[in-house]
C-alpha cells in the first residue's frame, strides 16, 4: 500500500515560468521537459506541471493516489460514491491515471505505473 500520494500536478499556464520557479523551489532539474508535462523527482516525490491542466478543468494542484491495479480501484471508488471525472488514459510507458471526484467536487487522481 501507498504511503502517501506520489504525485502532484499543478496546472500551469506558462509553462517555462512554471519551470524555472518550481526548479527553484525545489532545487532540482526536471527529469523530464516536454511541452506537454515538465516533471521534478525529489525523493519518492513527483511534482509535475500541466499546461493543458486549466483545459482539463483543474484548478489547482491535483495530488494522484498510486495503485497496483487501476480499472480495479476506480471500480471500487465508484461503487463507494466518487463520479469518474477523468477516464483512464495512458500517459507515458506503462504509466496510466484516471481522476475521481467526492461529493464535494474534491478531485483525487490515480495513478498506475509510478
Amino acid at each position: 500500500m501507498a504511503q502517501g500520494f506520489g504525485l502532484i500536478v499543478y496546472p500551469v499556464r506558462d509553462i517555462s515560468s512554471a519551470k524555472a520557479l518550481y526548479g527553484s523551489l525545489l532545487g532540482v532539474e526536471p527529469y523530464t521537459d516536454a511541452p506537454y508535462y515538465v516533471g521534478f523527482r525529489v525523493g519518492d516525490q513527483e511534482i509535475g506541471l500541466d499546461p493543458q491542466g486549466h483545459q482539463k478543468g483543474s484548478s489547482g494542484p491535483l495530488p494522484y493516489w498510486p495503485v497496483s491495479d487501476l480499472k480495479q480501484t476506480l471500480e471500487q471508488l465508484k461503487s463507494a460514491g466518487a463520479q469518474v471525472h477523468q477516464d483512464i488514459s495512458s500517459v507515458g510507458p506503462g504509466r496510466q491515471i484516471a481522476v475521481v471526484k467526492d461529493a464535494d467536487g474534491n478531485l483525487t487522481g490515480l495513478v498506475q505505473g509510478m
